[in-house]
């Protein structure tokens, strides 16, 4: 008999009653493949935007892309793990995701040993966010000490693990958050915040060396122009907006770029000496269970959790 499990998938794009929790085949390993027990999966701003528009996929599809669990198969050839290592990861990006859900499958290289000190609730709220946040400060901007970064949505998945990057780099770190959010932040080691919600940032913060904005719309206009001369916006919500950012970066003098996250294993384990180091430090706003995947899914819709939100599947 085919071993079954849980997993939640959609069937029609929509709202979050489209996610169903069904039963599936236990998928096997295929070539440079492992197959991972889900213990907690990361829910992403990724994830719903995927279950409205499908970006380039058509359902039915599963959901999710940020993974801690326990290795439970690995393929021929397979060296970097064994059956019961404990790793994390985000599986598969950007092809059709999967990690809502008992098992995922995924190219080995997809995954980092989970950081010592991380339960793997904490774990799962890193991955996405994280390499995110590094490929755009680090191997993007490329931060150095002394640099002055502004991050928008401070508090976020992405933000709040952007604060702790670039401070470990050594950078002046300015966040734009709420008010209530800034004890938490500082905590984090943020320099400077701005509540957004009250104080015009612009008029609050120039001479920044590097933007990252996880928000859009009217805050790349007003986020060129408090770049110093030759400094660098990088931009998270439209990768294929890069065009038009870059032409309006250009007309400041300043330069525009987008970024979007790709697996880096390499990447994940230098994030994972940052935790190890306690230096990086996951913030989880709250945590449902597998078959509550739809109301993680509203929840993170309302944009006013600090962190990030989790599944548990042990």
């Amino acid at each position: 008999m085919t071993e079954r499990m849980r997993a939640v998938r959609q069937s029609s794009l929509g709202g979050p009653e489209v996610l169903d929790l069904v039963e599936v085949p236990v998928p096997d390993p295929g070539p440079i493949r492992i197959r991972v027990r889900v213990h907690a999966a990361g829910v992403n701003p990724t994830d719903w935007k995927m279950r409205e528009s499908g970006y380039w996929h058509t359902p039915p599809f599963g959901q999710g892309w940020d993974v801690s669990g326990v290795v439970t198969a690995v393929a021929p050839g397979v060296t970097r793990f064994a059956v019961g290592d404990e790793v994390y990861g985000m599986p598969n990006f950007p092809d059709t995701p999967g990690a809502y859900a008992d098992e995922v499958v995924a190219p080995a290289q997809h995954f980092a040993r989970k950081p010592a000190g991380l339960d793997h609730v904490d774990a799962a709220a890193l991955p996405l966010a994280a390499l995110t946040a590094w490929q755009a400060l680090v191997d993007t901007a490329r931060v150095e000490a002394g640099q002055r970064v502004l991050v928008h949505a401070a508090a976020g998945g992405v933000g709040h693990l952007a604060v702790q990057i670039a401070r470990a780099r050594g950078a002046h770190v300015i966040g734009t958050a709420r008010a209530a959010k800034h004890e938490t932040l500082y905590g984090l080691g943020a320099d400077e915040l701005v509540d957004h919600t009250t104080v015009d940032f612009t008029e609050a913060v120039s001479g920044v060396d590097v933007v990252l904005d996880g928000v859009g719309d009217d805050y790349l206009e007003r986020s060129l122009g408090v770049l110093r001369p030759g400094g660098l916006y990088i931009g998270l919500q439209n990768p294929f907006a890069l065009p038009e950012i870059a032409a309006a970066a250009a007309a400041r003098g300043v330069r525009g770029t987008t970024v979007m996250v790709a697996p880096d294993h390499a990447a994940l384990e230098r994030i994972t000496d940052l935790a190890e180091q306690g230096l990086l430090r996951p913030l989880v706003a709250a945590a449902f269970p597998l078959e509550k995947a739809a109301d993680a899914h509203r929840l993170g819709q309302e944009g006013r959790t600090t962190g990030k939100i989790v599944l548990t599947l042990r």
